[in-house]
């Protein structure tokens, strides 16, 4: 079975209280389903070619169904809830090979 992935570029945060509430309760709910940090960066990110240096989080699920499981659940959408606006995302749920 392949293993699913949460990819996320944060291209702008304007409310770093938010991002700690929803980090907060957005862990409990992935490691919940499974999932577990692979990167999560602020600072150390070296961009190359068309690359930006935005934060990056990359979360690893047990299967491609897991990762949208845990995008689907009470719990994360209440992570988002507490996330608001506070942050323009580029968020992806892929496949591994």
């Amino acid at each position: 079975m392949k293993k699913g992935y949460w990819i996320v570029e944060y291209h702008s945060i304007t409310d770093e209280d938010a991002i700690k509430a929803y980090a907060a309760l957005a862990l409990p709910a992935i490691e919940a389903h499974g999932g577990h940090a692979l990167v999560r960066t602020a600072d150390a990110i070296e961009p190359r070619e068309a690359g930006l240096k935005q934060r990056t989080v990359v979360i690893e699920f047990e299967s491609f169904a897991r990762a949208i499981e845990t995008y689907e659940s009470a719990a994360y959408k209440q992570a988002l809830a507490a996330l608001g606006s506070a942050a323009e995302r580029d968020f992806r749920i892929v496949e591994g090979v």
